[in-house]
C-alpha cells in the first residue's frame, strides 16, 4: 500500500525520535537490513564514520539489527564508531514512520542477486527518502543512477560515503531523485496488482 507511506503523521515521526533519543538537529542516516554478510552493512559503517568527520551531529540508525553476522557487525561498531553516534533497533512496528525520520537511506547488498526481490528499495522511494543503493534483486530492473537514486558499486565503502555526501550538499538533486522515485514505484502499487489479478481471473 504505497499511499500509506506518505500518510505518516508528524506525530508518529516525533514519537519515534523521542523513543530512540534522536535530537531534532541530528542528521539521520538510515539502514534497514538484517545483520547478514551479504546485506553489506559492514560497508556502510565505515562510510558513516567518514560522514561523522563532516557532520558530527549525524546518527546512524540500524534497524532489523539481528542475524547471523551480528557478532561481526557489533565488533565493528564498537571499534570504529562513538557509542552515541548510532542506534540499533531490533524491531520497530511503525516502520513507515521510521523511514520518515531518515534524511538519507542506504541499502548496499554485496552483489546483484542476493536479494530475492528487495522490497526495501520500493519502500524507501515510496517514503520519499533520497537513497544510496547497490543494485540487487528487483533494483536491477527499476533503479536508475542519478534518476531515482544514487547507485554505487558493490562493496565500495568510499563510494557510499561520497554519494551520501553528495546528497547532503545538493538539494536540487535530492528533489529530482525523490520526485522520480515516487513515480517509479507506482508500478508496484497494490491496487494495480489486484486489478491485474481480477482481470486474469475474469478471462
Amino acid at each position: 500500500d504505497l499511499k500509506a507511506f506518505n500518510e505518516v503523521t508528524e506525530e508518529r515521526v516525533n514519537r519515534l525520535k523521542l523513543k530512540y533519543n534522536i535530537k531534532p538537529s541530528s542528521l539521520v542516516i538510515g539502514v534497514i537490513s538484517r545483520y547478514t554478510m551479504w546485506k553489506g552493512v559492514q560497508n556502510i559503517i565505515p562510510a558513516f564514520k567518514k560522514i561523522l568527520t563532516d557532520y558530527p551531529n549525524a546518527v546512524l540508525i540500524l534497524a532489523n539489527a539481528k542475524g547471523d553476522y551480528e557478532k561481526n557487525i557489533k565488533a565493528q561498531l564498537n571499534n570504529i564508531l562513538p557509542i552515541d553516534s548510532y542506534r540499533e533497533i531490533v524491531f520497530e512496528p511503525d516502520f513507515m514512520a521510521l523511514y520518515k525520520f531518515f534524511n538519507i537511506f542506504v541499502h548496499a547488498p554485496i552483489d546483484n542477486h542476493s536479494e530475492a526481490f528487495g522490497q526495501i528499495y520500493v519502500e524507501a522511494l515510496a517514503s520519499n527518502i533520497p537513497s544510496v543503493f547497490t543494485l540487487s534483486g528487483i533494483a536491477n530492473d527499476f533503479i536508475k543512477d542519478d534518476y531515482n537514486a544514487l547507485v554505487v558499486p558493490h562493496n565500495s565503502k568510499i563510494d557510499i560515503y561520497k554519494n551520501i555526501h553528495r546528497l547532503l550538499k545538493d538539494k536540487k538533486l535530492v528533489q529530482k531523485l525523490t520526485k522520480n522515485g515516487i513515480k517509479s514505484v507506482q508500478q508496484f502499487n497494490l491496487d494495480l496488482f489486484i486489478n491485474k489479478l481480477e482481470k486474469l481471473y475474469r478471462k
